[in-house]
């Protein structure tokens, strides 16, 4: 959140801009919150609280836009990047599919599931079907831990996605990675873990 203090700062001033650093603990947070509860805050009108929201999506913006229309997704670092803004205001778990070429670039990104807090169900078919549309080769699965932050895989995480690789290599089109984003912690010092990197993928 220090990053975007300056902006904020701009905003709504100092004193405004402490008392959101107070009250949010992290850029998540703010990203998360409504506009009604931003203003909650002493010293953030309406017009400010509206403000920081649409400063925080064009910081998504930028982001696609500095990584390209059509970036190569050919690391979990990558991926997070590309993804971070993104699935930073989702207060439930999502799965995103990304289908690439055989260069690892993307084609686009998909929406293929939503769950509650801490759960998804996802159906091969639904994550497939884009992917044959577009002529992918390969696809990166991503999805985030919104609750507590945690991007340890879970058990269902896993299961999800060994059944993916199979039905990948039935179709032809490589599952390259699952990656889960989080946040940073003392104990994590990345806000992602790659399951491919974790060595679910060989198992």
């Amino acid at each position: 959140m220090k990053n975007h203090l300056s902006l904020i700062t701009e905003i709504v001033g100092d004193r405004a801009a402490l008392g959101l650093t107070m009250h949010f603990k992290t850029l998540t947070e703010l990203a998360r919150a409504e506009v009604n509860e931003i203003q909650r805050v002493q010293g953030v009108s309406p017009k400010n609280a509206r403000q920081i929201k649409a400063a925080l999506e064009l910081a998504s913006r930028l982001t696609r836009e500095i990584l390209g229309e059509s970036p190569v997704l050919d690391t979990p670092e990558k991926v997070a990047d590309y993804l971070r803004e993104e699935v930073r205001p989702y207060t439930t778990e999502t799965l995103f599919v990304l289908l690439l070429n055989t260069r690892r670039k993307l084609i686009r990104c998909i929406k293929v599931a939503t769950g509650t807090l801490d759960t998804l169900l996802v159906h091969s078919r639904e994550v497939f079907r884009a992917a044959i549309t577009a002529n992918a080769s390969a696809i990166i699965l991503c999805h985030n831990h919104p609750g507590s932050g945690n991007h340890t895989p879970s058990d269902a995480d896993v299961k999800v996605t060994r059944d993916l690789i199979r039905a990948g290599q039935l179709l032809k089109i490589e599952v390259l990675d699952h990656v889960i984003l989080g946040l940073k912690t003392e104990t994590q010092p990345k806000d992602y873990a790659s399951l491919r990197e974790l060595g679910y993928f060989y198992a």
